[in-house]
């Protein structure tokens, strides 16, 4: 039993410690070898302190590697919401011009209604009057054309001849009876 913890505490200090002083052979052999336990031990204690800092220093490279991942990750979702934040902007803006181009149209187009109830107004109402061919732009057209109701009535255009030519051509037949 005494030699079981002898060997497992002493065994490898004694052997290399005596080994030791053997191959050095120095003048006080116990004193030595008492020396050399003691900077065997501290060597020991310094040994194990840097593998404890060895173990530590990998510990904290993982962190700071997983820090790295996680810094990068974040940076690309800040570009990336940086990106939706640029390109939603962009549609805002989009919208807004549509928005003020619309508007626009919608004040020439009432600008334009009100300078014809205008023009219609102030012209005087005989039947010899003549019209702009713009003005007339609705009158052109067939039913079905303006409406565009189902079931709306196809009905063709039907050609109207001047009525002073007619009555030309009833002189020239009442001449030639």
């Amino acid at each position: 039993m005494e030699s079981t913890y002898l060997q497992k505490h002493l065994g490898t200090c004694l052997t290399q410690g005596l080994a030791e002083v053997a191959r050095v052979r120095p003048t006080d052999p116990i004193e030595y070898l008492a020396l050399w336990i003691y900077k065997y031990k501290e060597n020991l204690a310094m040994e194990q302190r840097r593998q404890e800092e060895m173990v530590e220093l990998e510990y904290e490279r993982e962190l700071a590697r997983k820090e790295q991942e996680i810094m990068e990750r974040l940076k690309a979702e800040e570009l990336l919401l940086q990106q939706q934040q640029l390109a939603l902007q962009m549609e805002l803006e989009m919208q807004k011009k549509e928005k003020e181009r619309l508007e626009e149209l919608q004040r020439t187009q009432e600008q334009l209604e009100k300078e014809m109830r205008t023009s219609v107004e102030s012209t005087p109402k005989s039947e010899d009057t003549f019209y702009p061919e713009e003005t007339l732009l609705d009158t052109s057209k067939t039913l079905a054309e303006i409406s565009d109701r189902y079931g709306a009535p196809n009905l063709s255009r039907v050609e109207e001849l001047d009525e002073t030519i007619l009555s030309d051509v009833a002189l020239n037949i009442d001449q030639d009876l």
